[in-house]
């Protein structure tokens, strides 16, 4: 299930597919000239996913191709990105506030994780990079940090459509949902 983007994925094809992740890669941008200013190792990285971003915008929202449509996919793209943005911030203050009350670094979670690489343990701790589940469950059981808090509940509106459209050929009555089941948390 794919609920956040992945930069490393982008970089490797060398494209954005979609809106979503056109939002995605706008915010992973900012996080990184900030991380950038701290390692110079971001740099490049960064200019990699700028290049990215400018090909797709230019490929995509040409003066020819712009319709009602294309700008309501951006807008729910963007709403979907920010309550992201702000999952993954309010997990960065959690962990490294955690941290802090253990007398621990990112460094040291790195260690317990398997991560030896410090830029790799700021990738995932600034939602650049996605926590693997076994990261996840290492947090929650070491830190004492609520799963809830640590992996998004959300699925993406693909996922939704799906699980919507099954759950009606099921016709069974004792499986409902609300709209709020399949929504964005």
């Amino acid at each position: 299930m794919k609920t956040h983007f992945d930069i490393e994925k982008i970089i490797k094809d060398g494209k954005i597919n979609n809106e979503l992740d056109l939002e995605r890669a706008q915010i992973a941008d900012r996080k990184l000239r900030l991380l950038a200013k701290e390692d110079s190792s971001f740099v490049s990285i960064r200019k990699k996913l700028r290049d990215i971003i400018e090909e797709y915008e230019t490929r995509v929202w040409s003066k020819d191709n712009i319709s009602y449509e294309k700008i309501k996919e951006s807008e729910i793209a963007e709403l979907i990105a920010e309550k992201e943005r702000e999952f993954l911030l309010k997990r960065k203050t959690l962990i490294k506030d955690k941290l802090k009350s253990f007398n621990l670094t990112q460094e040291q979670l790195g260690l317990i994780l398997g991560h030896r690489s410090k830029t790799y343990m700021s990738e995932l701790i600034n939602g650049i990079s996605p926590f693997s589940l076994k990261d996840i469950i290492i947090m929650n059981r070491l830190l004492k940090i609520d799963i809830l808090h640590l992996l998004p509940i959300f699925l993406s509106k693909n996922d939704q459509i799906k699980v919507k459209s099954a759950v009606i050929q099921l016709k069974n009555p004792k499986i409902k949902l609300t709209k709020e089941d399949l929504e964005f948390a």
